[in-house]
């Protein structure tokens, strides 16, 4: 795999990635919005579901930036490793 292609299934994997915790986020929005429409917006049951709402999303954006994390380190290692199994060779180790 060449480090052009390499560079797209990262883009791919993290835009992936970030699409998911998108669609988390609205739906968590969403399910919100309907719990206080139901319930009401100051209660109890409106306090909670804002809260559970926010955990989500924050689950959801920490499992975004693990993905990233990881997909760049990956990146990193196989980077390190072609330059030292397809690199020019210094005078010294010839």
């Amino acid at each position: 795999m060449s480090e052009k292609n390499s560079t797209k299934e990262d883009n791919i994997v993290k835009k992936t990635s970030k699409q998911a915790s998108d669609l988390v986020n609205k739906s968590a929005d969403t399910a919100n919005d309907i719990v206080k429409s139901v319930s009401g917006e100051g209660g109890l049951v409106g306090k909670a579901a804002d809260a559970s709402t926010d955990f989500v999303k924050n689950v959801s954006k920490t499992g975004n930036k693990v993905v990233g994390k990881s997909v760049d380190t990956a990146s990193n290692v196989i980077k390190g490793a072609s330059k030292k199994v397809f690199g020019k060779k210094n005078k010294k180790d010839s």
